[in-house]
């Protein structure tokens, strides 16, 4: 049986949201001493929001962890609101966030969503980006969406077919535009049993069984965001992560990436790191896609200690 490699439950030092614009208040939390190397975590989805588990990836005696919930997510408000909100404004939100918080330059943590989102915050402010930890890679293109949500995945053939069994669909590549338009744009009670269908789906994926309940507020949210965000090729250009690594080279950085993973396959981590070999290379053979299973959160765990490392000798 594997160690539970996670630091203990820990609260936060202190809470707050922050007003960002476009009527948007991000939850952002803090951990650890207020003169600690600071790191921004990322949390994926997009819009899954923050977890108390996740704040156990950080040593309280070490690191400034900051969490943020995105735009609609967890505790932001309003929950699960769509308006102004695409990749460069929670790229945007960053900034006004660290300008607030005072900090000059952090270490930038995401994984899978986060760590697209990550990526295209330091190809924008690289110049406040001492380090990148990018977990379970995904790049944002049409052919990653296909892979998770189109059936050509072997990995989530099961899952994909019984996720078009519960939208009562046949099993093609247009499901993601079918429960994209029942939970944007359906009745309640269609929106409703899409979004379950669809959080089950993930949750196969990730080993877990189905929901017992319907979905919560929250949940609910999530999945508006996500069918925003996927069918609109998540507001970036093609190519574009990739093209952008010009301006990360001299930035330390780790990717780590598990190498039986369903939702965010391996095969975007290897074209990234082939396009950025500066990148220290963390594969985890056999592992999936969840963040704080031992080996993955141990691996993200001993990427950050290599990363706070590296950039204090940068810094020097």
């Amino acid at each position: 049986m594997s160690i539970n490699p996670l630091f203990p439950e820990a609260q936060p030092r202190c809470a707050r949201r922050i007003a960002v614009g476009d009527g948007h208040y991000l939850y952002v939390e803090e951990l650890g001493p207020a003169d600690g190397l600071p790191v921004l975590f990322l949390h994926g989805g997009p819009g899954s929001g923050c977890t108390p588990a996740q704040r156990r990836l950080f040593d309280p005696q070490r690191f400034r962890a900051i969490l943020v919930d995105q735009r609609g997510a967890g505790r932001s408000l309003p929950l699960g609101e769509l308006g102004d909100n695409t990749t460069a404004d929670l790229v945007a939100d960053l900034e006004i966030v660290r300008e607030a918080l005072g900090i000059p330059a952090w270490i930038v943590f995401g994984g899978s969503w986060g760590s697209l989102l990550a990526l295209a915050y330091a190809q924008i402010y690289p110049e406040r980006v001492l380090g990148l930890v990018l977990r379970g890679i995904f790049l944002g293109s049409r052919q990653e969406i296909a892979a998770y949500v189109g059936g050509i995945n072997p990995l989530a053939h099961h899952a994909w077919t019984a996720f078009a069994s519960a939208l009562q669909e046949p099993a093609s590549a247009y499901l993601l535009a079918t429960c994209a338009d029942r939970i944007l744009r359906g009745k309640a009670s269609q929106a409703m049993s899409a979004c379950r269908a669809w959080l089950d789906y993930e949750r196969a994926l990730l080993g877990e069984p189905p929901l017992e309940r319907e979905p919560d507020d929250r949940e609910l949210a999530k999945v508006r965001i996500q069918m925003h965000y996927l069918t609109r090729d998540c507001f970036l250009m093609p190519g574009q992560l990739l093209a952008g690594v010009e301006r990360l080279r001299h930035i330390p950085a780790a990717i780590v990436q598990g190498l039986a993973d369903p939702v965010c396959p391996p095969q975007a981590a290897e074209m990234l790191h082939r396009a950025w070999p500066e990148a220290t290379w963390f594969p985890v053979a056999q592992a999936g896609h969840a963040g704080l299973s031992p080996p993955i959160a141990r691996a993200c765990i001993k990427a950050l200690e290599w990363v706070a490392e590296a950039a204090s000798n940068f810094a020097e």
